[in-house]
């Protein structure tokens, strides 16, 4: 863990603390080897993120769309004279 902290300026609880949060995700496993915690990215809860991103991704993209449509017909009412 002290590793994966060192780039980062926050303390090693906090690190120890994200991770965590990562792992409750399933975006990482952690796996402890005697006092060290070897850290992988997992690709099956990636690609479950991934999914759900582009879910949402996809549902403010039809919403933009719509709004866009109406502004466009908000915009061609106004020049009607």
């Amino acid at each position: 863990m002290t590793e994966l902290a060192k780039p980062f300026r926050i303390s090693l609880p906090a690190i120890s603390r994200h991770v965590r949060v990562l792992e409750d995700a399933r975006l990482v496993r952690r796996h402890r080897q005697g006092r060290e915690h070897l850290i992988r990215a997992n690709a099956a809860g990636m690609r479950d993120a991934q999914k759900w991103i582009a879910q949402c991704a996809a549902g403010w993209e039809f919403s933009f769309d719509v709004l866009d449509e109406l502004l466009m017909s908000e915009q061609r009412k106004e020049k009607k004279p």
